[in-house]
């Protein structure tokens, strides 16, 4: 037995077992996540139940468990929308209550930009008191119309008012601004330009706004008439229509087709319905942004201090004291940091550049309060001691040989540093990049306290100059799960949208350490024909 102990074969099976239990349980995860995220978007066939207290139940069967503590016994939980009549989307029915079960090809799901999913049977649609019979097909062209409508309501309001809304902010800061200047009468005509330019705005706002109610007032016009399951009829604006459709009677391509567009929907739309409905693009965005920030900002300061420690210093007792430093960062929790960024980059420097560049806004902060260009520095401080190790490291692989044959050639210690030894270290640089990268996506706690918000009224990107703002808050995927699987008041709808969200930050973390991993590679490549 000591003789095949020393053989280092029950040490290699070990070690071999560990990584393949830790590879498959990996697996394993990423499997639970695509498996309940996938399936969020299928459609569902609506079913109709009739329970035993004679009350008639329609809605999609969610999953199929057993009742605790009670043997051969079965509930489902389904949903059954509707959340404005019934008070719940979801509702717990025991197989023992059920009486009857149907399919009925008639019975309608539709999406609501408010108050969730709501099924029923399509009556008609109601003009004055009476109601004019519709087919299924002639409301889907409706919710078209009214699709179109709703882009031009989110147009005038979003991007034409809000145009106007930014003019008349700056209009009000130059105002509040020249009117802390000496009196002068160079002073006195621009403030008189910029009440002319005011009461411009003023006058295109009001305009804008009654082409606004005109047309909210055009999209309540049209409203459909439902009946639910227990025969109440259901008023319901085609304006506030999303999609609709008939689950029981689509076949596999409609479906299909119906699944793209949820996923791109999802992908590219913004969030509603307290971040349950709706798409996440504004945190994808926000999540990508903050990360490419970041690394802007670790990188250099992570080389500078690793070339410093490697090339520079002496093996004295403050490169100790730092080394040292260095890796205990690495242990720092994550909120500490976050607290250090509210105190450091909010408050102290944010507040000082508003006092000296944005003191017309105060009391109001601009960039002493959250944003993501404090969120981003916070965490490139949190990711510092994996890019300097990880450039030490690179550094220290560089062969002695390459840097004596620059000195031979009359190179001096930055000439060998800038063109020989940093291109050479390049691969292990952006591997440090990659790991910060990889551990700044999944942070969440300092966000939370340092520009991180659960909904965005805009993006940092816009078309007004300077076009990227860096003083707004954000969005991140991290945090929208959180806030959706801990914060939602709709928790068995907020469940699919946690594991979807999950999916897209891991393919998010994928895309951007491939891309950072094709890019070492390359380099290291050419770096290895070029010195042969």
């Amino acid at each position: 037995m000591k003789k095949f102990f020393r053989t280092g074969q029950p040490y290699i099976w070990l070690t071999a077992g560990t990584l393949t239990i830790c590879l498959l349980m990996i697996c394993g995860l990423i499997v639970l996540i695509m498996a309940n995220g996938f399936g969020m978007f299928w459609p569902r066939k609506v079913v109709k139940l009739t329970l035993q207290d004679n009350t008639t139940v329609l809605g999609e069967i969610m999953k199929r468990e057993s009742i605790p503590y009670q043997q051969d016994s079965y509930r489902m939980n389904m949903k059954v929308g509707n959340r404005d009549v019934y008070g719940l989307d979801f509702r717990w029915i025991d197989d023992s209550d059920i009486v009857s079960q149907e399919y009925p090809v008639t019975a309608l799901a539709l999406e609501r930009r408010e108050w969730g999913n709501m099924y029923g049977f399509l009556k008609g649609l109601k003009q004055g008191d009476d109601v004019k019979s519709i087919s299924k097909e002639e409301l889907a062209v409706l919710v078209k119309e009214n699709k179109a409508l709703f882009r031009k309501i989110r147009r005038i309001g979003k991007k034409e008012i809000g145009d106007i809304n930014y003019k008349m902010e700056k209009c009000r800061l130059e105002l509040k601004r020249l009117a802390l200047l000496q009196y002068s009468e160079k002073v006195q005509e621009r403030i008189f330009k910029a009440e002319l330019k005011m009461g411009s705005l003023e006058k295109e706002f009001l305009e804008k706004e009654e082409t606004l109610q005109h047309l909210y007032t055009t999209a309540r016009e049209k409203e459909a008439v439902l009946v639910l399951a227990d025969n109440r009829e259901k008023i319901l604006p085609v304006f506030q229509i999303v999609r609709l459709y008939a689950p029981n009677e689509i076949g596999v391509f409609t479906k299909t087709g119906f699944y793209i567009a949820k996923v791109w929907e999802f992908i590219s739309g913004e969030p509603r319905e307290a971040n349950t409905e709706g798409g996440i693009f504004p945190a994808i965005f926000g999540t990508v942004m903050m990360v490419l920030i970041m690394s802007i900002a670790v990188v250099p300061l992570g080389v500078i201090t690793a070339v410093y420690l490697r090339e520079y210093s002496s093996d004295n007792i403050i490169a100790r004291i730092v080394r040292i430093s260095v890796s205990n960062l690495a242990g720092v929790p994550s909120i500490v940091f976050g607290i250090f960024g509210l105190g450091f980059f909010i408050y102290f420097i944010g507040g000082g550049i508003d006092k000296l560049f944005f003191s017309e806004a105060l009391p109001t902060p601009t960039y002493g309060t959250g944003g993501i260009l404090w969120a981003s520095l916070t965490l490139a401080l949190l990711t510092v001691p994996v890019v300097v190790v990880a450039t030490e490291e690179g550094l220290s692989s560089v062969p002695i040989s390459i840097r004596e044959a620059a000195y031979a050639l009359g190179a001096t210690k930055f000439e060998t540093l800038w063109k020989v030894v940093l291109p050479q270290a390049t691969p292990g640089i952006l591997t440090g990049a990659i790991l910060a990268m990889s551990r700044a996506v999944g942070e969440v706690a300092p966000l939370m306290i340092t520009g991180v918000v659960k909904l965005a009224p805009s993006l940092p990107i816009d078309g007004h100059f300077p076009f990227i703002h860096l003083e707004r808050k954000f969005m991140h995927l991290g945090f929208h799960i959180y806030d959706v699987g801990f914060q939602s008041p709709n928790v068995e709808a907020a469940i699919p949208m946690v594991y979807t969200t999950t999916l897209v930050l891991l393919f998010t973390v994928l895309v951007l350490n491939l891309t950072a991993i094709l890019v070492r590679n390359k380099l290291k490549r050419w770096y290895s024909s070029t010195s042969l």
